[in-house]
């Protein structure tokens, strides 16, 4: 018996994270853009909670196509259908967009200082490289001079204020390491040091928390449970959305 597929029949994107490709590729995509406004209204700084497979990181690639100023070119054939292809916001196309997956740092509480400096400056030196045209000249070759990801994002976004350029961060899966942690009895002090007091962590938070006040405009940060950022970030200027 054969079996004949319908080339019209759209495919299902089990598993896809890139928006791009479920919408140039012809699979099925459940359009979420009319929650683009509410979020632009709601709060610069955008702390979204939900289960894990609940789509937040197809959602996040959504938003980085939205608003990134490469991808203005493309805005037709990616939201021309959609509901923010009708009712466009002042915003789109008009951010550098900076873009962290803590899910793909290695290391555990003890030694995660190196994998977070390791997967921060290859997302910075991507950042330099993409931005290349938007950005001062050389400006990758200083920043790897910095010594780890906090120093290297302070000067990062300075430059990026320096420029006249507004930096959009997004952050996906930003407590991955949390429930591995939180399940080992001998490692809750090390995590309540990291979290609470003068940690590395935490000194990484407070860097994109004072990035707000200069060329970091917008925040979207991802993850399954909202212990980390609560106890990191103590001057709630990111909005928690659990409902």
């Amino acid at each position: 018996m054969e079996f004949v597929v319908s080339s019209d029949k759209k495919l299902l994107p089990y598993g896809m994270m890139n928006f791009a490709d479920i919408r140039l590729d012809g699979y099925y995509y459940v359009d979420k853009t009319m929650y683009i406004p509410l979020i632009e209204r709601s709060n610069r700084y955008f702390f979204f909670i939900r289960p894990r497979r609940f789509g937040k990181s197809l959602t996040l690639n959504m938003l980085q196509h939205y608003y990134d100023v490469r991808t203005k070119d493309k805005f037709d054939a990616l939201f021309g259908d959609l509901y923010i292809g009708k009712y466009l916001t002042r915003d789109r196309n008009s951010y550098l967009v900076l873009y962290l997956n803590f899910s793909g740092i290695i290391g555990e509480l003890h030694n995660y200082r190196a994998g977070l400096d390791a997967h921060c400056q290859t997302c910075f030196d991507y950042f330099c490289d993409i931005y290349a045209e938007y950005l001062p000249q050389g400006i990758k070759e200083q920043l790897d001079a910095k010594n780890g990801a906090v120093e290297q994002l302070d000067y990062l976004y300075h430059e990026c204020e320096r420029a006249g350029q507004d930096i959009y961060l997004f952050i996906d899966e930003y407590d991955h390491f949390t429930s591995a942690i939180l399940s080992d009895v001998e490692s809750l002090h090390r995590y309540t040091e990291e979290t609470h007091k003068e940690g590395y962590l935490r000194a990484f938070f407070n860097k994109i928390k004072s990035g707000t006040y200069s060329s970091i405009k917008r925040c979207f940060i991802t993850g399954v449970s909202p212990v980390t950022m609560d106890v990191v970030v103590s001057r709630g200027i990111f909005m928690i959305e659990d409902g």
